[in-house]
């Protein structure tokens, strides 16, 4: 058993070299303005697994190629892996900007907005690592309040428990909230030059609006193969053809 111990742990030591080697060689061709290389090597890193740091590198590489539309679609997959990140979300407004919309979104209820920058301050697992961290405070707080006879105590032990319960469940809510946007994606980027949006799911059906490359869409319904229902920022709704987007 010890043997095969051994080897696994090698095999995967083997692997993170290999994997740091093929970055360094992206990072490389990056660094020497060999974007397309840099592209090519990044996108077979994520054959492996997604990565924020490598959708961002890949976002970085689209961006000096002027592929507006990847670029921000990898910058979106970056801020979705880890929300918060600084460099991400200013790189992805400044592809934003060279885009051509100019999205007047709805005003959200201030404690909605608020909610979601407060959910979107941690990735996934800084969440459920806090949960974790909050349950044993709990824990601990409880054997103090049930252990311990001074009145004083008691009541720390009592008020630390129930406060830090109340922190696993926001904490684990905040994760599950972080995990089901991951699992379940229904946002994409427009990654065709212009595409015109319908009012039915065929070429036939009036033309309602064009939006461009780098526009970011909401998927309302995704029950057909060929074409989806979206919905805008401003609340604008239509159908555009799959083809023209990529999922986030």
């Amino acid at each position: 058993m010890k043997q095969y111990n051994i080897i696994f742990f090698a095999l995967l030591f083997t692997a993170s070299s290999l994997w740091a080697q093929t970055k360094a060689q992206a990072d490389s061709a990056y660094i020497n303005k060999d974007y397309a290389q840099a592209i090519e090597i990044y996108e077979s890193l994520l054959q492996d697994g997604e990565s924020g740091e490598i959708y961002y590198n890949l976002g970085n590489a689209y961006f000096k190629q002027d592929e507006l539309g990847r670029a921000i679609l990898n910058y979106e997959r970056a801020l979705l892996l880890q929300p918060g990140n600084a460099d991400v979300s200013a790189n992805l407004d400044i592809a934003r900007a060279k885009t051509i919309d100019k999205v007047n979104p709805n005003p959200k209820v201030f404690f909605v907005a608020w909610t979601r920058a407060l959910i979107n301050m941690l990735p996934v697992d800084t969440w459920g690592g806090l949960g974790v961290v909050f349950f044993l405070c709990s824990l601990a707080a409880l054997a103090i309040y049930l252990f311990t006879k001074g009145v004083r105590w008691r009541k720390i032990g009592f008020f630390t428990a129930f406060i830090s319960l109340i922190l696993c469940v926001i904490t684990n809510l905040f994760a599950f909230e972080q995990k089901g946007k991951i699992d379940h994606r229904t946002d994409a980027i427009v990654l065709s030059p212009s595409v015109t949006v319908r009012s039915t799911p065929n070429e036939e059906g009036t033309s309602l609006f064009v939006i461009h490359e780098g526009r970011k869409v909401f998927i309302k319904d995704n029950s057909m193969k060929d074409w989806k229902e979206i919905t805008l920022e401003d609340g604008k709704v239509g159908w555009i053809p799959v083809s023209a987007i990529e999922i986030i």
